[in-house]
């Protein structure tokens, strides 16, 4: 056996260094990718369960909410008169704003103005009052743990003043919509 097919100890300690750093580039790569997966799984967990995004359709809401508006809903444990909402039916999110909460007397005139226990609600966040479409009778009242809901485009919305919608059950409930990320110009807490 000749001496010169032999290697050196420089070599042996180099090849010794460039397993070592393949055997750490791979644990590093191993460990990056699993935190990236947790990572990933936690915020999809916490946007399906706790912070649901959801993009806005149709006209029912504006001004407040227009088509193609993407926002953040937010579960709470109570929703109150003003909160905007989205809420389950016929397996479709609907967007709109509570009115009434369990116990309350709705009643809806002939200018669409609404009252409330019999004090007229002061809805500054419409552009114009309009009954619309309604076939329930007047005074309502709304059935503990649901909420009465109305769009902020009244001509345009099909809401609680329709039987078929009627008033919204609180397991139906995804979230108080709360803020705006879409369009960037309007980007903030929705009002």
């Amino acid at each position: 056996m000749a001496v010169d097919s032999l290697p050196s100890i420089e070599q042996l300690e180099a090849e010794l260094k460039r397993e070592k750093r393949k055997k750490n580039y791979g644990r590093a790569l191993r460990s990056t990718l699993f935190t990236l997966l947790v990572v990933a799984a936690a915020a999809i967990l916490i946007v399906v369960l706790f912070l649901p995004v959801l993009q806005i359709t149709g006209a029912s809401m504006n001004p407040s909410l227009k088509n193609g508006d993407v926002a953040v809903a937010i579960n709470v444990k109570n929703y109150e008169p003003g909160d905007i909402i989205a809420f389950y039916y016929n397996n479709n999110l609907m967007v709109k704003r509570v009115v009434g909460v369990g116990g309350d007397v709705i009643s809806i005139d002939e200018d669409g103005v609404v009252y409330r226990n019999g004090e007229m609600l002061p809805e500054s966040y419409l552009t114009e009052k309009n009954a619309g479409t309604c076939d329930i009778e007047y005074p309502y009242t709304v059935p503990e743990e649901q909420y009465f809901v109305l769009g902020d485009n009244r001509y345009m919305s099909i809401d609680s003043r329709v039987s078929s919608v009627g008033c919204v059950d609180k397991s139906l409930i995804a979230g108080r919509v709360f803020f705006r990320l879409w369009p960037f110009g309007s980007f903030g807490f929705i009002k």
